[in-house]
């Protein structure tokens, strides 16, 4: 794929975001925010088994963000809680097709921060 349909890829996850929305009675929940851009999330996951068996987000912010809640809440359906924890920027950066650059890393990990500390919290 090239870069251009990296990009609308995330444009389209931005503007039809999948798994938008609030898990009722989740197993745990996180929020995280940007200050420096404002990209504001919160991550609602349920876990059963050791695995990520539901996985939505609530929030605001850039297409970056957006885009990477979206895709990275698809990608975990299913995930052990340790290959998540596991889980770090080059993931997300595979995941996204693009290098984000060093400006936009942190709008593009937020959600996976949000995820990861949600698993600790989780696992007390």
């Amino acid at each position: 794929m090239s870069i251009d349909m990296y990009a609308e890829e995330i444009i389209s996850h931005y503007e039809h975001p999948h798994n938008k929305g609030k898990i009722n009675d989740p197993s745990v929940l996180f929020h995280e925010l940007n200050p420096v851009c404002g990209d504001d999330i919160t991550v609602y996951l349920n876990i059963k088994d050791g695995a990520v068996s539901e996985a939505k987000f609530s929030g605001e912010g850039c297409a970056i963000s957006i885009g990477a809640a979206s895709m990275l809440t698809d990608e975990l359906r299913g995930k052990k809680i340790s290959d998540v924890s596991a889980m770090g920027p080059k993931d997300v950066i595979k995941m996204l097709g693009i290098d984000p650059g060093p400006a936009r890393l942190k709008c593009a990990t937020l959600s996976l921060v949000a995820v990861q500390k949600a698993i600790k919290t989780y696992k007390g």
